[in-house]
């Protein structure tokens, strides 16, 4: 097992590639501490785990609150004595985030609360108890977005995922001394609810995306949990401040 005994928080974990993430990573031997918002949706993933013989605990937190951040990675620990992972995958991308000139000021706090306070609140309660250890690996979620314009614009959503890179380099080197290692993954578009809900009501949409991607088809959110894995696990020891994509090589078209 890759991950035996590693206690991992994993945020957003109550559906989409958190969910996906949390069951894999239960499989190959983690202990896996489920941050999400949605009580109901954690306990679903927390129930999956369980019911595959793998261990999990729900911490019902809104990442975007400092003080709820503090006492659930005071719980993790109280109930694990230690993190070993942490994932920070949970974000938002709301409809209404478009471009600069037309975004309403509360869709971009809402967006930059999560997507990067979220992570700056985590990583500031967490790191601490990986220091205790001398070892740990932080695994940032970034887009393939915070790299290229789009015509289509998420304005928001693009420039907190570019901070999610910058981020992610300073802890690289802040933090690595101290045996924490800290990486990002910019997956390309990947299948969700609803993504492929607007896309099957939109052949062109869908048809000008495809062509675009090299790979032929949109991502799976397993393409980005078996990266995240790897991150996770002993095997990225050497693995420091990197923004991996995992994108079918879309960043990588000209046209």
């Amino acid at each position: 097992m890759r991950l035996k005994d590693k206690v991992c928080i994993i945020t957003g974990a109550g559906g989409g590639m958190g969910k996906v993430a949390a069951e894999t990573f239960a499989k190959e031997g983690g202990k896996i501490a489920v941050f999400e918002r949605d009580e109901k949706a954690g306990q679903a993933t927390v129930d999956s785990i369980h019911n595959n013989g793998g261990e999990a605990s729900l911490f019902v937190v809104d990442i975007s609150n400092e003080e709820n951040v503090k006492s659930a990675v005071a719980e993790t620990i109280t109930t694990y004595g230690r993190i070993d992972v942490l994932y920070n995958n949970a974000g938002v991308m709301p409809e209404a985030d478009n471009s600069v000139v037309n975004t309403e000021e509360s869709v971009w706090d809402l967006v930059m609360n999560i997507n990067v306070k979220g992570i700056f609140f985590m990583t500031k309660y967490v790191i601490p108890e990986m220091e205790k250890n001398s070892s740990g690996s932080i695994i940032n979620i970034a887009s393939f977005v915070a790299q290229m314009g789009c015509s289509v614009p998420q304005d928001a959503y693009t420039a907190s995922k570019g901070a999610v890179v910058a981020l992610t380099k300073s802890l690289a080197i802040q933090f690595r001394p101290k045996g924490i290692r800290t990486n990002a993954i910019s997956p390309g578009p990947i299948e969700t609810p609803l993504l492929m809900e607007w896309l099957v009501s939109d052949e062109e949409a869908k048809k000008v995306r495809l062509d675009r991607q090299p790979a032929g088809r949109f991502g799976k959110p397993e393409d980005i949990v078996n990266c995240a894995l790897y991150l996770a696990s002993d095997e990225s020891n050497w693995t420091n401040g990197a923004n991996i994509n995992v994108d079918g090589g879309i960043t990588s078209n000209y046209f």
